[in-house]
């Protein structure tokens, strides 16, 4: 186990027990911010409700190990120079920051102006997008929302496709359209044809879907042509976040066959701001599920590659006391993990960059109450879930506001990821 998360440790900074970000977690993140003028981009750490600025400390040559010295990759206003330095520059930075932190050290918690200067009150600020993301693939990766979605559309004897259980499907997304947690969006336009129908209609989807997903980041980069073997998988692997791959179901429909996903998956995807890096992961490793068959060679590998992350979702709605939670899943349980996912991705010689975002699918559970997504809880919509004020939802509404929180539970703390929530605003018409 590293140092750095030992339960043991505290910080100096008062953090409250079950808070998601205690000091064995440190995710980086992007913020602004809003008292100063030219609103610049920094980089930064969540530490309780505070957000340690960590440009701020690059300047005054905190950074000075073999790895960072000199490297000026905190004062960047993206993550992405971080990223492709490598595991080595990530653990060195991240025990520095945990030392800096812990509540033995004085230089930071005895300097009153320089704690003024770097730890900053997150309320405070405005999180962005933590890394520039020049290319977003999607997996398909859970057996039970893969079997649950092929039961709707082909019946139980054909629910998954004969290349399912060989290989991690997927395809390649929009990286334009990801957007940071609280980021609303319109209900999206499209062609959509109703069963019988002679001839599709353009309209506003009426079918909007989340889908309970995590996503990763690369870290160091490859050539084209250059392939990443499924065990060193993880030095190419920066960190997590939240994912909700938004989905109009009917206009998806209509326009999947035979090349996929396109208007239905491409006005929106929203991810937490804050990544949970792999080290402070570490200690939630474990198996995933038993793969039959056994994959090709190039996608076995050895050692626990799954993690153990609950994963709750809700509605916030108009009528709603309080946000409703609709499901609760976990990451441990996709059949495809991230190692062979990324080995997949690049066995043909696709190059992949830092800061590129790979989302793992919808995640669902073999129970009804664990279903990723409305179109799994609702059953197509012959099944309406049923909120607290006697209202019942197929799929999404306006207005509705859907948030993901996902954490893992440690020995005397939690490892959270914060949220990712996103609201449906009415079509632009």
């Amino acid at each position: 186990m590293s140092a750095t998360t030992d339960p043991r440790i505290k910080s100096f900074i008062d953090v409250p027990s079950g808070h998601a970000f205690p000091i064995q977690n440190l995710p980086y993140g992007v913020f602004k911010r809003r008292d100063e003028e030219d609103h610049r981009a920094r980089i930064g750490v969540a530490i309780g409700d505070w957000v340690l600025d960590l440009a701020c400390l690059e300047a005054r040559g905190f950074f000075d190990g073999p790895q960072l010295r000199g490297c000026k990759v905190f004062s960047q206003s993206t993550l992405n120079a971080f990223m492709a330095l490598g595991r080595s520059a990530w653990t060195e930075a991240r025990e520095r920051i945990s030392f800096l932190l812990r509540e033995d050290t004085p230089l930071l918690r005895d300097d009153a102006g320089l704690r003024e200067e770097a730890v900053l009150p997150a309320a405070d600020l405005t999180m962005l997008l933590p890394a520039t993301i020049g290319d977003y693939t999607d997996f398909y990766s859970s057996r039970e929302h893969a079997t649950n979605v092929g039961i709707m559309f082909r019946g139980k004897e054909n629910a998954l496709m004969p290349n399912w259980l060989h290989i991690p499907v997927g395809y390649h997304g929009r990286a334009s359209s990801v957007v940071v947690s609280g980021t609303d969006f319109r209900r999206p336009m499209g062609q959509t044809k109703s069963d019988g129908a002679a001839a599709p209609t353009f309209g506003p989807s009426r079918l909007m879907d989340f889908e309970v997903e995590m996503g990763f980041f690369v870290g160091p980069g490859t050539e084209l042509g250059e392939t990443i073997p499924v065990e060193r998988a993880r030095d190419h692997v920066f960190g997590m976040v939240l994912l909700n791959d938004w989905s109009a179901r009917d206009i998806q429909k209509w326009e999947y066959v035979p090349l996929g996903p396109f208007l239905g998956k491409n006005f929106c995807t929203t991810i937490s701001p804050w990544v949970v890096t792999m080290d402070a992961l570490e200690p939630f490793r474990c198996a995933g599920p038993a793969q039959d068959p056994a994959p090709l060679p190039y996608l076995r590998g050895a050692g626990d590659q799954a993690f153990d992350i609950r994963l709750d979702v809700y509605l916030e709605a108009e009528g709603l006391d309080e946000p409703h939670r609709l499901a609760s899943s976990n990451f441990k349980t996709m059949y495809w993990n991230i190692c062979q996912q990324l080995a997949h991705h690049t066995v043909g010689g696709c190059n992949v960059k830092p800061g590129d975002l790979m989302g793992s699918g919808t995640i669902s559970g073999d129970t009804p109450d664990s279903r990723g997504s409305m179109l799994e809880l609702s059953w197509r919509g012959t099944e309406p879930v049923q909120l607290p004020n006697g209202e019942q939802r197929k799929f999404l509404l306006d207005g509705d506001r859907v948030i993901m929180e996902g954490w893992c539970e440690g020995n005397g703390y939690r490892i959270g990821f914060g949220q990712a929530s996103g609201k449906i605003l009415p079509a632009d018409d």
